[in-house]
């Protein structure tokens, strides 16, 4: 199946290049016009206010309901609404890459620093099904796009550094396009170094890391309706230091290969878009490299290949439908294999953490929008992904125990072929309201995500029972429905996006400890899989006032609660009540502006192992910080941006903390944020 999905999508490609002409694109548009859509938020890089961001998750930090799980100064692991992890689509330039780490050191966004990338869309909640399978909790892309040369001015570039003082990380970039209008050669060089902050009371957190990335794009454009473009990325990730986890990150690496195409009128399509990648992620986590180690030395090396690709066609029928219809393909294969000894580096083979695990997923989808008038409209969406999951080596052996003996002993079952029918959609009205000032939505929606390679094959053991964590081959794909209403309103000084939200979950798919509950065969406290309901809900509020012609002031606020209601009890790692208060002065060539970042206590917790997950580390204070930035534009194409993040020193950190994978202490472990942080930034362009 892997060989024939995409030797189609390559065909299908190939055959548009061979047939690409001359012809003006039709385009017909169905528009909100000035209206924000409360659900979604588009951002180009240039805009960014605030400093030298680590990673792009540290970059979507920023943005309101939306918070991030720290585990060390990189690998920022985002949350939407509550959702994280499989219940989010992120895509980097059109590619999924699966992370190496088992324990998430690094996520997709680890491998997208941020100067690299044109643009972020971030999508809150399932309001699409063109970007991959689930995406419950949302959908982020971190896109690029360059802009066609011409004959006469063939080159441009930009260039820039950045500095934090706490951390002392040092950042350089470097984006350089080629070409004429018939194609282009771009180069894109991005190096960070960072080491160790202090957090607000002096102490020391280890989080330096080292992150060097080069990305060279080839774009070929033979006429204005057609693009093709290959794309070859590297990122070399060295000495990451984590202080919520027993192990450190001496190494990883990342490739990344692409083919794009683009081609206006082909056929009955008014567009048709195709993309190809491959992703080859090397990863190794140890405890004695980095850090003092003890007696006993332990080392993970992990490995994770994607190869996927998307196809999709744009039409219209008759005057008032746009279609987008697709399919899309994904195949991932993760390794990881646990060493242990008294030696380094430690030979003896002590776990199969994922045991060759191969989850192969395809995809068909369509969307269609109605303009009911001319500022209403309908937009249904439809997806179906055939997802099947293997684990090959889970009969094989270390120390005694395969993964196999693992699953039999907590579920009473063996790791066989799982194959899963997921059916998703979505149906959102937009109403015009106000005479266009003000526009509304509704919407309903489905989404069904099967279990990945950590959730359904995990087989980490260990001596200590509750020092195991072990994934169902049993466990069933998660039933998202949800409902939203959300609200957009522009006038001539208030501007207000806001949004309420309700999710009810089927056979939520729940990282748990082993307390005999139903379908978990042992009470050991073990970490374990289960299937539960639940229920998640909240709301977002977004304000803009223009108070003079230079003066502008904003408040944002979101709230998300999430409820195991087989158990009646908080599902763990929920972000608290957040928001911020900020306030902007931009004239001429300046702009200057400052935030109130705050968050309420976080007092609805499951932190207890013996009783429930435990991956709180306990109930978290409410805290407050200030950040000032400005910048500057000197002469016409360079620019400087400066500012000071906690500018009071607070000591603080945020609930979402990651539970830590050291095997030897397993408690939950909260890292506290940098201190005051003094930063600058140099761009220019030419």
């Amino acid at each position: 199946m892997k060989k024939t999905t995409i030797a189609t999508l390559v065909a299908v490609l190939a055959a548009g290049i061979a047939h690409a002409e001359d012809d003006q694109s039709v385009v017909i548009d169905i528009t909100r016009g000035n209206l924000a859509d409360p659900a979604e938020q588009k951002i180009t890089v240039d805009q960014l206010q605030q400093g030298v961001n680590a990673d792009g998750g540290d970059l979507l930090r920023n943005l309101p309901g939306v918070s991030g799980v720290r585990m060390g100064g990189h690998g920022i692991d985002p949350i939407i609404r509550g959702q994280s992890q499989g219940r989010l689509n992120i895509l980097l330039d059109g590619a999924t890459i699966l992370g190496a780490c088992p324990n998430r050191m690094d996520p997709s966004t680890a491998y997208s620093p941020v100067e690299t990338y044109d643009a972020i869309t971030v999508i809150k909640g399932a309001h699409t099904v063109l970007y991959g399978a689930g995406g419950s909790g949302g959908t982020v892309l971190f896109e690029r796009y360059t802009d066609p040369m011409d004959d006469e001015d063939n080159f441009r570039g930009k260039a820039g550094l950045g500095y934090k003082s706490n951390s002392k990380t040092k950042d350089v970039f470097a984006d350089l396009t080629a070409g004429n209008s018939k194609g282009y050669a771009r180069a894109i060089v991005q190096s960070t170094d960072a080491g160790n902050y202090k957090d607000g009371n002096g102490t020391e957190v280890f989080s330096a890391y080292k992150q060097k990335s080069g990305s060279v794009l080839l774009g070929y454009i033979p006429n204005h309706d057609t693009r093709v473009e290959v794309g070859l990325e590297s990122s070399r990730e060295e000495d990451m230091l984590y202080a919520g986890a027993g192990m450190d990150a001496p190494k990883s690496n990342n490739d990344t290969v692409r083919l794009n195409f683009e081609k206006n009128k082909v056929g009955v399509f008014n567009r048709v878009k195709g993309e190809v990648y491959q992703s080859q992620v090397d990863h190794v986590m140890d405890n004695y490299s980095l850090r003092p180690s003890g007696a006993m030395k332990m080392k993970t090396d992990s490995t994770s290949d994607t190869t996927g690709g998307r196809f999709t066609g744009e039409f219209f029928s008759g005057k008032d439908l746009a279609w987008t219809i697709g399919v899309d393909t994904q195949m991932s294969d993760r390794e990881a294999i646990r060493y242990s000894g008294m030696m380094i580096p430690p030979t003896m083979s002590q776990s199969l953490i994922w045991p060759d695990v191969n989850i192969d997923q395809t995809g068909l989808f369509g969307e269609v929008e109605k303009k009911l008038s001319l500022t209403n409209s309908v937009k249904l969406g439809l997806r179906y992904d055939q997802i099947s999951s293997t684990a090959n080596k889970a009969t094989t052996t270390a120390m005694g125990t395969s993964p196999n003996n693992l699953y039999q002993m907590y579920y009473g079952a063996t790791a066989t072929e799982k194959d899963d029918n997921n059916v998703s959609g979505f149906v959102r009205y937009e109403k015009g309201i106000a005479k266009g000032q003000g526009l509304l939505f509704t919407s309903l929606s489905r989404s069904v995500r099967s279990a990945d390679a950590t959730e359904r094959f995990m087989a980490a053991n260990n001596m200590t029972s509750m020092m195991r964590w072990i994934g169902n081959p049993n466990i069933e794909a998660e039933t998202h429905h949800q409902a939203e209403v959300g609200l957009s309103w522009n006038s001539t000084k208030w501007q207000t996006q806001s949004s309420v939200f309700y999710n009810d979950v089927s056979d939520y798919i729940l990282r748990d400890r082993a307390h005999g509950q139903t379908g978990i065969l042992l009470s050991d406290n073990a970490t374990i899989y289960r299937n539960v309901d639940a229920t998640l809900y909240g709301a977002e509020v977004g304000l803009t006032r223009q108070i003079s012609t230079a003066w502008s002031g904003n408040f944002n606020i979101a709230y998300v609660k999430a409820t195991n209601s087989t158990d009646n009890r908080p599902i763990a790692q929920t972000p608290p009540l957040e928001g911020s208060l900020g306030a902007d002065y931009n004239a001429n060539d300046w702009r200057a502006g400052g935030k109130l970042n705050w968050a309420k206590n976080q007092t609805r917790v499951d932190d207890s192992m013996m009783t429930g997950s435990g991956l709180d580390s306990g109930q978290t204070p409410g805290f407050g910080t200030i950040d000032l930035y400005a910048a500057t534009v000197v002469g016409e194409d360079t620019s400087i941006k400066f500012g000071v993040d906690n500018l009071m020193d607070k000591a603080y950190a945020y609930h979402v903390n990651r539970a830590n994978s050291d095997p030897f202490n397993p408690t939950a472990v909260q890292v506290n944020e940098p201190g005051r942080e003094v930063w600058a930034r140099l761009s220019t362009k030419f």
